[in-house]
């Protein structure tokens, strides 16, 4: 299933990825660092959300409280938490 993802206190405003059994693909970040964002992508592609969440939760940007990587983090939980609840 396709997710769209506003993010909150990040220079990347969107992040849309799919999730198909705990398995992620297609990562894509609107704004932000183009070049390490393309490259978040293409590292997490098919894997499981669950060690990208464990990998990348709580990664902090300048002392922003949270990063690009945080923000996908939270992403997938909430997907992940949105299909159990179907």
């Amino acid at each position: 299933m396709k997710y769209n993802y506003k993010t909150h206190g990040t220079c990347s405003q969107y992040i849309t990825f799919d999730l198909e059994n705990g398995v992620v693909r297609d990562v894509s970040f609107m704004g932000g660092c183009h070049g390490n964002l393309q490259a978040i992508g293409k590292l997490v592609d098919g894997m499981k959300a669950e060690d990208i969440i464990g990998k990348i939760k709580g990664v902090d940007c300048g002392g922003r409280g949270t990063s690009c990587g945080d923000q996908l983090a939270i992403a997938l939980k909430a997907a992940m938490d949105a299909q159990s609840n179907q």
